[in-house]
């Protein structure tokens, strides 16, 4: 039954330990920011051996400072993301960065990117000169986009922004587009060790975090989640309220959920047609309204109806 913890009680989720597919894989990363970072993460949590390499920080930058932006824009969730990961600093445009990364590639089974294809060219990373050199290796390349677009300048943002995921003037909560890529370049590292194992060579895969916030949007698209569809505020068991204290994550779809919903609250809704009614919406939020936080969490718990209590 879900609860009211607060952020801070929560623990971070974790894969399960007994479950380790990529046990003996070795990851090479690339990959600075949050998406990269984030599928080298669950491909340690998958049993990888995963080593980072990082270029020198910017001039001036503070002591203690990496050539990962992320060190400086949060050091908890650089901390997170780097755990059991080896790092070291190699600038990619000297002879001797170049040597070490070579160095490092000779006895990796997947390499991870996140440069566009233009800068891959210039550092000699291209799919073409690294199969070359070193066909045990597949690599899984990070981008913006596909195809022509594979150029343009972009971020978390835009992706969901052009998916129809940003409403109003707020900011999404998370950072949907980079986790959902991250969790994508995951998959591909599993297809490329899966297809290293059976054609014993390695390949190429590319992950867009555009196409990863399309993929997530694919409900929206759908229109189950469009304004006044079921899961988009039209059912009645299906939407945000205000209690007396603060508001309310009621998720009572299904009908006997939504039964248990019109029970406790005294309101007369036969059927999932009445549930998009307005006159039940507005008799649950009356309801609601008259009702603390801790009322209506003791109440989910005794008539089994899924919701969850929020501060103001």
């Amino acid at each position: 039954m879900p609860t009211s913890k607060s952020p801070a009680a929560r623990k971070t989720p974790s894969s399960p330990a007994t479950i380790q597919p990529l046990k003996g894989v070795r990851v090479l990363s690339l990959a600075l920011n949050l998406p990269g970072p984030a599928a080298l993460m669950r491909c340690r949590q998958m049993g990888a051996n995963c080593v980072k390499l990082e270029p020198p920080p910017p001039t001036g930058a503070p002591a203690g400072a990496s050539g990962d932006p992320m060190k400086l824009y949060n050091l908890t969730a650089y901390a997170a993301l780097h755990e059991g990961v080896r790092t070291a600093t190699a600038d990619l445009k000297t002879e001797r960065g170049q040597k070490l990364l070579h160095r490092e590639l000779a006895k990796t089974d997947v390499l991870l990117t996140s440069f566009r294809p233009s800068a891959l060219v210039k550092l000699g990373l291209t799919w073409k000169a690294l199969h070359k050199q070193h066909p045990q290796l597949s690599q899984v390349a990070i981008v913006g986009s596909l195809g022509e677009r594979a150029e343009e300048p972009g971020h978390d943002l835009t992706y969901l922004a052009e998916n129809d995921l940003v409403t109003g003037l707020d900011l999404p909560a998370t950072l949907y587009a980079d986790m959902g890529g991250s969790l994508m370049a995951s998959e591909a590292v599993l297809q490329a060790v899966l297809h290293q194992r059976t054609k014993s060579k390695g390949v190429y895969l590319e992950v867009a975090l555009s196409a990863a916030a399309g993929y997530l949007a694919l409900p929206r698209s759908w229109g189950l989640t469009q304004p006044g569809a079921a899961v988009g505020g039209g059912h009645a068991g299906y939407r945000l309220y205000a209690c007396k204290d603060g508001r309310v994550a009621m998720a009572a779809l299904e009908p006997h959920f939504a039964a248990s919903l019109c029970a406790a609250a005294g309101v007369q809704a036969a059927g999932m047609k009445a549930m998009f009614a307005p006159a039940t919406h507005a008799a649950i939020e009356t309801w609601l309204k008259g009702k603390t936080r801790k009322e209506l969490d003791a109440l989910a718990a005794e008539k089994d109806i899924p919701l969850h209590t929020l501060a103001r």
